[in-house]
């Protein structure tokens, strides 16, 4: 692990936020166990990405100039989701012109922008964790967090590190769960028939815990699961990295 004690700004994100607060105390706690100085702006609001999908490119941009105000000043930005790392990293200096001077606060805000686990590993230097959970955890590649910011690795090595977990993989960890924003909500049979493999491939490989890193696919996979009567877990992995999953999992109940 590196010495220096470097500011971090954390990006909560929206579902974290109103669903699942924890996991935002939780990334709070890693950072901080990595050396890091953590603050949480109270300015920060969406990340724009809703908007940014649907074709309203205006309030997107309305947005990104927000954010990229917001966070401007910190030498680090993470976030506990890679979609929303993605849009900031990916997509924000797409949205202004090569003469816009947001261009390159942009292009500057992307260069410090990493989704959480890819961030303590890859810069911190953070292999193991302080943390214990019993049962074998299977890890979700969302698609932002997989085919953007290119996170895969860097969660299943501190899983591993943390005491009495066994992590298994189900089959096609890396294959989309339907969720995909408002894919959900205006392709709802096809949105369930991928949820629906999803769970069936987690409950065939026998693991007790799904894991992930964007709260939208594990709200998405733990509705699925709780319709069909499985007794298979979902957790942020930042809830069992920071020894902070001992409570209801995801769709079991209040926080």
């Amino acid at each position: 692990m590196t010495t220096d004690r470097p500011t971090v700004a954390l990006f909560v994100t929206c579902l974290v936020d109103l669903f699942r607060p924890r996991v935002g105390f939780a990334a709070i706690k890693l950072l901080e166990a990595a050396g890091c100085n953590v603050v949480v702006p109270e300015a920060q609001t969406c990340c724009g990405q809703p908007g940014y999908n649907s074709g309203d490119r205006a309030d997107a941009v309305a947005i990104a100039r927000q954010v990229i105000d917001t966070f401007g000043p910190y030498e680090y930005v993470v976030a506990p989701s890679g979609s929303c790392a993605g849009m900031i990293k990916r997509h924000y200096p797409t949205l202004f012109g090569s003469d816009d001077p947001y261009r390159t606060k942009a292009e500057d805000l992307a260069r410090r922008t990493h989704e959480l686990t890819a961030f303590l590993v890859d810069v911190r230097g953070t292999v193991r964790v302080a943390a214990s959970y019993r049962g074998t955890v299977a890890y979700h590649d969302s698609c932002s967090s997989l085919r953007e910011m290119g996170v895969s690795r860097q969660p299943r090595l501190l899983l591993a590190s943390v005491d009495g977990a066994t992590l298994a993989e189900a089959a096609n960890p890396e294959v989309c769960c339907g969720f995909g924003g408002a894919f959900s909500v205006k392709y709802g049979d096809i949105s369930n028939e991928m949820a629906a493999r999803k769970t069936q491939s987690l409950a065939a490989s026998g693991v007790a815990t799904v894991a992930g890193g964007d709260l939208g696919c594990l709200l998405n996979i733990a509705g699925k699961l709780k319709r069909d009567g499985s007794t298979v877990a979902v957790r942020h992995v930042a809830e069992i990295l920071a020894d902070d999953a001992h409570g209801p999992a995801i769709g079991e109940g209040r926080e």
